[in-house]
């Protein structure tokens, strides 16, 4: 059986598609899929042996340079790829109207979510069949959900498998154990203080930790940089490529992270991982797998799942935090001893196991 999966971004929406292609072929002995992906996450269907050609989009480059995309025929060539091939069925997992319009230059079936099930419910409109899956749970049970329909056969239980061969992804073994701390994320929210980062630091160093620091973009670096700052055993990385990053990832003794798309990559992999969450809710697409710990803050207004905090700060707040350093409030809840301590129990769980 040949599908075609239709699943463009982001990279953590990416990620969490992995173990339903999992249950699939366990499933349906012999199904392959080919997958459409924004060109930036190209590299991460490949990895799973289920998938067997990845179909790079580049919806958000072409918006922005749309006369140059007619001009160079990439468009053209690539509703040419999905015309002439043949599926049995497709699954637009995406359920967003880009991703349905996608679609329409296939001949096969076409499935996805139904209208009250759908990110946006007009995408529905576009599908031949149309599946409910019910909102309030994790975004990898969604997909799983979607795929057991789509396919037709029994939900498997348990944790879903992402189907990544993390020993073959990471570099040879050598040099010294180390954390991976991944402070980048998209929304200014989700932010952990720079603050807090740097005291963590100071504590893995000062317990003979090693520490590395990756980034993707120069505000990223900037804040790296301070971090490592005078630390002999805190090292910023080179600009990696999601492969190299990946290797990076799947070699770390245990990861920190905010919520991220890197902190799934670590739970795909399989690395011990403590996720940091602020405004957003951990239950609906918290790092999911084994061996990883959430901390959610219990603040009064959180999570709030904002982009931009609307929190007025009360006269104890002033008493109690630095105001410049310590934001979004929500975080102090998750200071650096806490984060520390808990940290220091998932290696100690590691060790015993």
């Amino acid at each position: 059986m040949r599908v075609l999966l239709i699943k463009t971004s982001s990279l953590g929406d990416v990620i969490h598609t992995l173990p339903a292609l999992t249950d699939a072929a366990r499933a349906i002995p012999g199904i392959q899929f080919d997958w459409v992906v924004e060109e930036g996450f190209a590299e991460i269907p490949a990895w799973h042996p289920a998938v067997a050609h990845v179909i790079p989009v580049a919806i958000r480059r072409w918006r922005k340079n749309l006369w140059q995309t007619l001009r160079s025929g990439e468009w053209r060539r690539f509703k040419r790829r999905l015309r002439e091939a043949r599926y049995d069925l497709v699954i637009d997992a995406q359920g967003l109207l880009k991703s349905a319009l996608l679609t329409r230059y296939t001949k096969a079936p076409v499935v996805g979510l139904d209208r009250d099930s759908a990110r946006e419910p007009l995408a529905s409109r576009f599908y031949d069949r149309r599946y409910p899956v019910a909102w309030g749970q994790h975004a990898v049970e969604r997909v799983r959900q979607l795929f057991a329909q789509a396919l037709d056969y029994p939900l498997p239980e348990g944790v879903g498998n992402y189907g990544l061969n993390r020993a073959q992804l990471a570099d040879a073994p050598g040099g010294a154990p180390y954390l991976l701390f991944l402070h980048g994320t998209t929304w200014d929210t989700k932010h952990w203080p720079e603050k807090y980062w740097r005291e963590l630091a100071e504590r893995a160093c000062d317990h003979g930790w090693h520490v590395r620091l990756p980034w993707g973009n120069p505000t990223e670096k900037a804040r790296a940089e301070r971090i490592a700052e005078g630390l002999e055993k805190a090292a910023v990385l080179p600009k990696l490529s999601l492969a190299g990053m990946a290797k990076v990832v799947a070699g770390a003794r245990a990861c920190v992270a905010v919520d991220t798309g890197l902190g799934h990559l670590a739970a795909a992999l399989d690395v011990p991982t403590l996720s940091l969450y602020g405004p957003t809710n951990p239950g609906f697409t918290g790092a999911y797998g084994r061996s990883q710990i959430h901390l959610g803050s219990d603040f009064p207004c959180a999570p709030c799942l904002k982009k931009t905090c609307a929190y007025k700060p009360t006269a104890e707040d002033l008493r109690l935090f630095d105001l410049e350093r310590e934001q979004p409030l929500c975080f102090t809840r998750l200071n650096p001893q806490r984060v520390a301590t808990q940290l220091e129990a998932l290696l100690l769980t590691e060790d015993i196991h």
